[in-house]
């Protein structure tokens, strides 16, 4: 289980670190913590119960408009808001020596524009493309400038940089492109969302998720997990006992999958655990070690 994590939103929340905490997770991961006292309450936790972080961009909440930088914003001052967000929020972080710092990838996310996105929540319609308003070629350059310039900063900062991949559409899953930028720049590591999988292969009949886990699987530092039914609950935690024929994502087989191609990830609960009894939080915990160690 050193390879698990819990996350905390706003605070460093001491009720929950007690309760979904154990001693032989790895660490925990943060994210838009909501103010400079509660920073110094995080940092103070951290040192004295010797935790690794992680850190969900953005480190401090209401840093700028939007939660995500847009990196590949066409527009110019867009563009330039959101390196100069960036920048900050890793100079903020510096203090706390996270392990990894976590940014969506693609920012703005590019969308199948057959697919009915309604289930995947944006801030407002500068957070997304349809592919009719952006070309491969763009978003391409984009990218690659974009790669360059996270490693350089991961570097400078001294942190992992991990991808969350957000929405997919074609210019990812039917090129190189995230492959290639991965490899030249190894430095860069994977998030898979299986919580984000599940949705999308539920709404979206061109999305393989067999391919997308084997494809970027062996690239993957890290897995947010989480489970839910298509327009129905969102973050629940992946028991046993949910059904992919109720509508669940198949977790078991997601695992499975990953684990041919990779056995050192780790594994963040990114569920709402209060929507289960402390007995079903010990079952989930002791069932995905089971998924993992496979």
């Amino acid at each position: 289980m050193k390879r698990f994590l819990i996350g905390h939103f706003d605070k460093f929340n001491l009720d929950k670190q007690l309760r979904d905490y154990r001693d032989n997770f790895w660490g925990i991961e943060v994210c838009q913590i909501d103010s400079l006292k509660e920073l110094q309450v995080l940092k103070e936790n951290i040192i004295s119960r010797q935790l690794n972080l992680g850190i969900h961009f953005p480190l401090l909440k209401n840093q700028w408009r939007a939660r995500d930088p847009q990196y590949l914003s066409m527009d110019k001052t867009t563009y330039e808001e959101s390196i100069k967000y960036m920048k900050n929020e890793f100079e903020r972080a510096r203090e706390l020596k996270p392990d990894y710092i976590l940014l969506h990838y693609p920012k703005p996310v590019i969308l199948d524009n057959r697919v009915d996105w309604s289930p995947w929540r944006f801030y407002d319609n500068s957070e997304y493309y349809y592919e009719s308003e952006i070309t491969f070629e763009e978003f391409e350059e984009k990218s690659k400038c974009f790669f360059k310039l996270l490693s350089m900063l991961g570097e400078k900062y001294n942190f992992t940089p991990v991808l969350e991949l957000d929405a997919l559409n074609k210019y990812v899953y039917e090129t190189n492109l995230l492959e290639n930028s991965l490899d030249v720049y190894s430095d860069i590591k994977i998030c898979l969302d299986f919580g984000r999988i599940h949705i999308q292969q539920s709404i979206d009949k061109n999305f393989n998720y067999e391919q997308i886990l084997k494809r970027f699987g062996k690239y993957t530092y890290l897995v947010h997990l989480w489970n839910a039914q298509v327009n129905g609950v969102g973050h629940y935690p992946a028991l046993k006992s949910l059904k992919s024929e109720d509508g669940w994502g198949d977790m078991k087989r997601y695992f499975s999958v990953l684990n041919e191609v990779n056995n050192q990830y780790k594994v963040l609960f990114e569920h709402n655990s209060n929507l289960i009894s402390d007995k079903e939080l010990e079952e989930c915990y002791q069932w995905i070690y089971e998924l993992v160690s496979k």
